[in-house]
């Protein structure tokens, strides 16, 4: 037998397609992104107050040291290759540290396909998604994680590049651009959004 759609259900049904729809836009603007930065992940050797400080000294002497490693006006493909060409230094960069503050902690260092959530930082954020990462790991890596990007360099403290910057050196489309500083939108909120949404489906899917 045949029945009218409650209004209600209409306004589900109609919430569901436009969730869907602006997930599967933002989904490909996360994975063009994806392909034109580097993301950084430094593990912690545990959550003690003295671990965390250490995580950050250790941030911030790989940062310089990857700073130092792109050739000047890089491109991703340059920067990727540096990382990877020089790995043991970066994580000898990290154990120096950890050396220098009286632990004995190893640190390793890789590049590869990580998962991140959505992150607000100083002027900008990143969607949640699957990102190239220089990712660091101290000791046993079971503390809080610090989450950023390699490259370009919009997380070196004075040395670090605005999005601006990034896209005048053409690292960024305008529209990437657009995407990570919200133009005034409430982007950050929206970012969340549609992860949630993407664990949802993840949900029903699993």
């Amino acid at each position: 037998m045949d029945r009218k759609l409650k209004n209600w259900e209409i306004a589900l049904m109609f919430g569901v397609l436009i969730a869907v729809a602006a997930g599967s836009w933002l989904g490909q603007e996360q994975k063009e992104l994806a392909d034109s930065v580097i993301r950084f992940h430094v593990i912690a050797n545990s959550d003690s107050r003295e671990d965390q400080a250490l995580k950050l000294a250790v941030r911030d002497r790989v940062l310089e040291e990857a700073e130092s490693l792109y050739p000047e006006g890089a491109t991703l493909a340059q920067a990727q290759a540096a990382l990877e060409g020089h790995l043991n230094t970066l994580s000898a960069a990290g154990r120096a540290v950890v050396e220098e503050q009286g632990y004995d902690y190893p640190v390793t260092a890789v590049l590869e396909d990580c998962w991140f959530p959505t992150k607000e930082y100083e002027g900008f954020a990143l969607p949640a998604g699957n990102y190239t990462a220089l990712r660091v790991t101290i000791g046993e890596g079971k503390g809080q994680n610090w989450w950023c990007v390699a490259f370009p360099p919009l997380c070196l403290g004075a040395a670090s590049e605005t999005v601006d910057q990034a896209l005048e050196a053409g690292h960024f489309t305008s529209d990437q651009g657009a995407l990570v500083t919200g133009d005034g939108e409430s982007y950050v909120l929206k970012f969340k959004a549609m992860e949630l949404l993407g664990e949802i489906q993840g949900f029903f899917k699993g």
